[in-house]
């Protein structure tokens, strides 16, 4: 992707980001609430033990609702960065695509987790190992467009019990600096 492409993308998710009005401090649910109401798809997170080596998160689309799995045995901060790295690929404008042929997995029935979608599918994506570059690399911009802005907001949201009326209204100002 090229310099300029990656502008535009980061452009992209600031922009969205501006209209969601996603507000410090960040929570990852808060996020995918909000985006999937602007998409007009609820978005559910599934906390799943992703068996390894394989993917720590996807998402599959249903007929109704975009899941978004995830590894359930990595720390928060790396969940929540899988699942807006898979936001990422939604924000990017990609598409689910699940091409690839896997062994069946005894023992889990996917029904139950993804009553909407096929069980086949779904095996398939846990088992694949080969990733668009080129998709996973815009996917990782947005994340990391999404999880920079968290960080600041988050800190410029933290205000010291002590804060002066002067510190206020120049972190109210400053919160949305990055978005314009």
């Amino acid at each position: 992707m090229s310099r300029l492409g990656q502008r535009k993308l980061r452009a992209r998710c600031r922009r969205l980001l501006r209209d969601l009005d996603v507000r410090p401090p960040f929570d990852v649910e808060s996020l995918c609430d909000a985006y999937g109401r602007l998409r007009g798809r609820r978005i559910q997170l599934v906390s799943q033990p992703i068996a390894l080596p394989g993917p720590f998160g996807f998402w599959a689309a249903g007929r109704h609702v975009d899941y978004v799995v995830y590894q359930s045995e990595t720390t928060k901060a790396h969940q929540d960065h899988i699942i807006v790295h898979e936001l990422g690929h939604m924000m990017a404008g990609h598409t689910p695509d699940m091409p690839f042929d896997a062994p069946d997995e005894p023992d889990v029935d996917y029904a139950d987790i993804f009553p909407d979608l096929d069980p086949d599918v779904v095996r398939r994506v846990l088992r694949r190992t080969v990733y668009d570059d080129q998709k996973e690399h815009e996917a990782e911009i947005a994340a990391t467009t999404v999880l920079d802005w968290a960080s600041a907001a988050n800190r410029l949201a933290a205000r010291p019990s002590g804060a002066t009326d002067t510190d206020r209204i120049q972190t109210s100002l400053a919160d949305r600096l990055g978005w314009l």
